[in-house]
C-alpha cells in the first residue's frame, strides 16, 4: 500500500527510535494506545488535517505526554485521512 510508504510507525511497546527525515514530523495517534507515525510537513497546510488538529486542541488542549504532537483519534481515521492527503 502507498500509505505505508508515506507513514512509518513504530510500536510503542518496542520504544525504538526512528529517525524523522527532513521535511517530516512525528505524531502520536490513538485513543488509548498511541502509535507513532511520521508524516510529511505538507500535511499541516491541508484544511482537513488542520480541522483534525483543531478538534484535538479543543478536546484535549496542548498537553502532549508522549513528547511529540499527540492526536487523539482512531488510528483508522488517521490512516484514512492521510491516505486521502497522499493522493492529492
Amino acid at each position: 500500500m502507498a500509505i505505508h510508504k508515506i507513514l512509518r510507525r513504530s510500536l510503542s511497546a518496542e520504544k525504538r527510535t526512528i529517525e524523522v527525515p527532513k521535511g517530516h514530523l512525528a505524531v502520536y495517534v490513538g485513543e488509548s494506545e498511541k502509535k507513532r507515525f511520521v508524516i510529511p510537513l505538507t500535511y499541516l497546510n491541508d484544511p482537513l488535517f488542520q480541522e483534525l488538529l483543531c478538534q484535538t486542541e479543543e478536546e484535549f488542549g496542548f498537553h502532549h505526554p508522549m513528547g511529540g504532537l499527540t492526536i487523539s483519534c482512531s488510528e483508522d481515521l488517521f490512516i484514512d485521512l492521510t491516505s486521502r492527503l497522499s493522493r492529492a
